[in-house]
């Protein structure tokens, strides 16, 4: 008999797990109550001198601050006028530029192609060979992307789907306990990424090739590899992969990355919901991450059969060894995953040197030859941290590949109040590290034993506690990282310090720093770029005053154009969204040498505004929306969007955005 008395956590958000005493800037203790005596604006003044850069013209040069950032101007764009918030359910842009709805969740991909049915009744076994659910980051591959020229007119899109809202996915909403299995086995499909084979037609709209071999599903079931330094340890050691070199699947696919070699990377981030542990006391591996002791997020580990495939998500010690159970499953996630899109025969690998947390997203630095290279990702949870690591072998052009994200050193960011900063190494042949674990009782016994329990250590290093570190973006010019800090509405007055600057931070901020070369890279210099807020707001030390053409909160995606210009996607949720100021989710644009931002798109009621992709040309952009109409209940939908049709079931799907006079996105 089926219990109905259950509630699905469709939030997709894991709980804070950041307890440590970590900074809230101890270390400056004095110099963060001289920041709090003053105003907000005249202690970032003092610290930072001047904003980090600024022009007044686009022929002036810049005024550089005391990081010595001296971006090039961006071209003459941002020609559009800004469009007003609003709370229509449908996507709007700029007057010139026309929007599409492309790829929404069901479209078939591969196999035998499987129509997507209007009234949810899909098998699981249909989800395995469609687009699957809550679309979010994503770049787009030219099909010669791997050689010097170019082409826009064709490549393989590739895209991430995050979570999913099983009163929409389903006929009539989840069925009840025990998880019927199909229910299981379609959710488990909606998860993932989608390969997608599209080229442009006769008139010129892109269109999913059929029957491309490119074309696949990668799901929370596809077998993967295990590589870099936790490759082969005890604790991924799985009664599925008892060498630990193996796992089944990826989940909770949210931002992403791509390589200076053509592949794709996809971010885990709160994956921890989809496990339970009902052991008395659960392994650090657990427990600092946020797996639940009573239920997985999705019940997923009730499945009605398919014992194996389902209950691996009950990561209970039930055995005497890890062998016989699941206690190690949870150990398999929380990396960032490698997926060659143009072999449909590769097996995705995942790159444990790159640390396990709640990957938002991940991006590299200036990629030189002969040097190293350098990825960052953040920490998407309440106080937690921002990650960068290092190749030990250099990158040449010739040989690069997957091999470099295998062996490199981790750091993660402290962030002092000076507007300095330092890359603490996550390594166990850093003597600071280990000795300051002993004083804390704490013992890594081998680098994949930190690299697993990524947030105790950096933890134990000292980094600086964030507010929810998300998305990043690499100036294409000057090398310069940005950050989205999405907000913390837990952070008290007395751990305000000065990056992240505001108690109760429900509207978010952007971070930005400059690697200082002169120390190898081993520490940085940064500022604030933005305070995200209602008209009015203002970021301290900057000219940059939010108005109606541009006021936002909870700044999320971000990504850079080739031609220098800031994309900020935002992700609003609650009362913020449904009844505030700022309207739905959106995307501005942002001219980082002049701060000059404008509202360029507003996407459908109750979704997110995330993952940005250009064709090479620029003059194609795709964005993704997800969880149109995410406050909906079985068939009483709060959104139609992409049919507007007043009674369809909204689907997450791309966005095309093209110029009327065919023009460069932004113009």
């Amino acid at each position: 008999m089926q219990n109905k008395n259950f509630q699905i956590d469709n939030s997709g958000i894991d709980p804070q797990t950041n307890f440590s005493d970590n900074p809230d800037f101890q270390s400056v203790l004095a110099s963060r109550r001289s920041f709090l005596k003053g105003s907000l604006g005249a202690a970032i003044a003092t610290i930072m001198g001047t904003a980090l850069v600024g022009c007044s013209s686009d022929t002036a040069e810049p005024v550089t601050g005391p990081v010595g950032i001296k971006p090039e101007p961006a071209p003459v764009l941002l020609g559009f006028a800004a469009i007003a918030a609003n709370r229509l359910d449908d996507i709007t842009v700029p007057t010139g530029y026309t929007a599409r709805a492309f790829l929404p969740m069901g479209t078939p991909v591969s196999g035998s192609y499987p129509a997507y049915l209007a009234d949810g009744s899909n098998t699981g076994a249909d989800m395995e060979q469609q687009v699957g659910a809550h679309h979010d980051g994503m770049h787009f591959f030219p099909l010669d992307a791997r050689s010097s020229n170019q082409n826009s007119n064709e490549g393989v899109l590739v895209f991430n789907h995050e979570y999913l809202d099983a009163n929409v996915l389903h006929p009539i909403g989840p069925t009840g306990l025990p998880r019927p299995a199909d229910e299981v086995r379609k959710e488990v499909a909606a998860h993932g990424v989608t390969v997608a084979h599209i080229k442009k037609d006769a008139q010129g709209q892109f269109q999913l090739v059929q029957g491309s071999p490119l074309n696949r599903r990668i799901t929370g079931a596809t077998p993967m590899d295990i590589t870099g330094p936790v490759r082969g340890d005890a604790k991924v050691v799985t009664k599925y992969s008892q060498d630990g070199t193996r796992t089944r699947g990826t989940l909770n696919n949210c931002g992403n990355g791509f390589t200076p070699w053509g592949t794709y990377l996809t971010c885990e981030e709160n994956w921890a919901g989809y496990f339970m542990n009902a052991d008395a006391t659960q392994p650090r591996e657990h427990r600092r991450y946020g797996v639940g002791s009573r239920n997985g997020r999705y019940y997923w580990e009730t499945a009605d059969s398919d014992a194996d495939q389902y209950q691996r998500f009950n990561a209970t010690s039930l055995r005497a060894d890890a062998t016989e159970d699941y206690r190690n499953e949870p150990n398999t996630f929380g990396w960032i995953v490698e997926i060659d899109p143009f072999n449909p025969d590769s097996v995705p690998q995942k790159r444990t040197a790159l640390g396990r947390f709640g990957h938002e997203g991940v991006i590299f630095g200036p990629v030189v030859e002969g040097q190293p290279i350098t990825v960052y990702s953040g920490d998407d949870s309440t106080f937690e941290y921002i990650y960068k690591y290092v190749s030990k072998a250099s990158y040449f052009k010739a040989t690069a590949g997957g091999h470099l994200l295998n062996d490199g050193t981790l750091y993660v960011a402290k962030f002092n109040a000076d507007g300095s900063g330092e890359w603490l190494a996550l390594d166990i042949n850093n003597e600071t590290l280990m000795s300051k674990a002993a004083a804390a009782g704490v013992s890594f016994d081998s680098q994949a034993d930190i690299l697993l329990n990524t947030r105790l250590a950096a933890d134990i290093a000292g980094a600086t506690k964030m507010d929810r570190p998300e998305w990043g973006a690499v100036h294409p010019t000057t090398g310069e990282v940005y950050f989205t800090l999405t907000n913390n509405t837990a952070r008290k007055p007395e751990q305000v310090d000065a990056v992240n600057p505001r108690a109760n931070n429900a509207t978010g901020h952007i971070v930005r720093w400059k690697e200082n070369a002169a120390t190898s890279g081993l520490s940085f210099n940064w500022d604030i770029f933005l305070l995200a807020g209602d008209v009015g707001t203002t970021t301290p030390g900057t000219e940059l005053t939010l108005t109606a053409d541009n006021h936002m909160a909870s700044p999320d995606g971000l990504c850079f154009s080739a031609n220098g210009l800031l994309w900020i996607q935002t992700d609003m949720s609650g009362s913020q969204q449904g009844t505030g100021p700022f309207g739905n989710n959106q995307m501005l644009v942002a001219d980082p040498v002049t701060r000059s931002i404008k509202r360029f798109l507003v996407g459908p009621v109750d979704c997110e505004v995330t993952g940005l992709a250009f064709t090479p040309d620029l003059k194609t952009m795709f964005v993704n929306i997800q969880h149109p109409g995410d406050r909906s209940t079985p068939n009483q939908f709060t959104s139609n969007w992409p049919a507007n049709d007043g009674s369809s079931r909204p689907r997450s799907a791309t966005v095309i955005v093209t110029k009327d006079d065919g023009g460069v996105i932004g113009s």
